[in-house]
């Protein structure tokens, strides 16, 4: 967390304190890093491994984003799929660590890159890049529409407190996206911080890939922002039931979760949500 947050000089105008000469005051502000971060794929063995993806994201937590991100993009299946996963030394002074080099465990398939796909990836939106929805559209391996999960909407409508109040980077600058990864009685498992919030979510998927807890089966993940295609992927990728965002969903993603027998709640703050797919398992 040390490289998540930076201070900067701003000038800071306040037009109702214009009459007591107060209305410009220079002073340091907080703010989230965003840095790149490079991951490299490859078998083990001597010579390195290819680049397969650039991400713009908040330094932290950085090898649950890559894994999670090889996990939630098909590439990967579990933790035995991994032999080692380090962070490198980057080509920056002082060094910033901004790679990551993942090395597969033997008789995993080497990813391919595909020009029609461009996995770079912005802090905003990890799946512009995509050729086509199709080419997006990767199937889970776990059936989260057999799962029982079943959450009270009074335990739904205190999650997003909940992950307020467990934002510490957001407390000091009013930047970050979270994910969190709740129990369904509502008790906080896991939560994880980030510029994007397609990070955080892979944040989240990485710990839980390497704490051998997948699929994650009687879970709720609540995102900050809003629900897009690419959470409700990554959210059955993980085998998560439930999906809740505090804002709106995306058509595309209430599609994903009807297809996956998710349930997906958007808009949810304070004591009113939206259901918008798998309704049955709010009570």
């Amino acid at each position: 967390m040390g490289r998540a947050t930076d201070r900067r000089g701003v000038l800071r105008i306040d037009l109702d304190a214009a009459t007591d000469g107060r209305d410009r005051v220079r002073r340091q502000d907080t703010l989230a890093v965003e840095e790149p971060l490079e991951i490299r794929v490859g078998p083990a063995g001597p010579g390195r491994r290819k680049p397969l993806a650039v991400t713009m994201r908040t330094p932290g937590d950085d090898l649950d984003l890559a894994i999670g991100f090889l996990l939630t993009e098909g590439l990967i299946r579990s933790a035995d799929d991994v032999h080692t996963a380090q962070l490198c030394a980057g080509a920056e002074t002082p060094n910033t660590y901004n790679v990551v080099d993942v090395v597969l465990a033997p008789g995993v398939p080497e990813p391919t890159t595909d020009p029609a796909r461009n996995f770079y990836t912005t802090s905003s939106c990890g799946v512009c890049g995509k050729a086509s929805i199709d080419s997006v559209r990767t199937r889970s391996r776990f059936a989260v529409g057999d799962d029982p999960l079943r959450v009270p909407a009074t335990v739904l409508a205190d999650l997003p407190d909940r992950l307020r109040a467990a934002q510490r980077a957001f407390d000091r600058t009013g930047g970050l996206h979270a994910a969190g990864l709740f129990s369904a009685g509502g008790e906080l498992v896991v939560l994880r911080e980030d510029v994007g919030r397609h990070n955080a979510v892979d944040k989240v998927v990485g710990w839980a890939v390497r704490e051998r807890r997948l699929p994650l089966a009687g879970h709720v993940l609540l995102v900050s922002g809003r629900a897009s295609f690419e959470l409700s992927q990554k959210a059955w990728m993980a085998g998560v039931p439930l999906l809740a965002a505090v804002s709106a969903p995306s058509t595309l993603a209430v599609e994903l979760a009807e297809e996956a027998g998710m349930t997906l709640v958007g808009f949810l703050r304070g004591r009113t949500m939206n259901v918008y797919a798998g309704a049955e398992r709010v009570s």
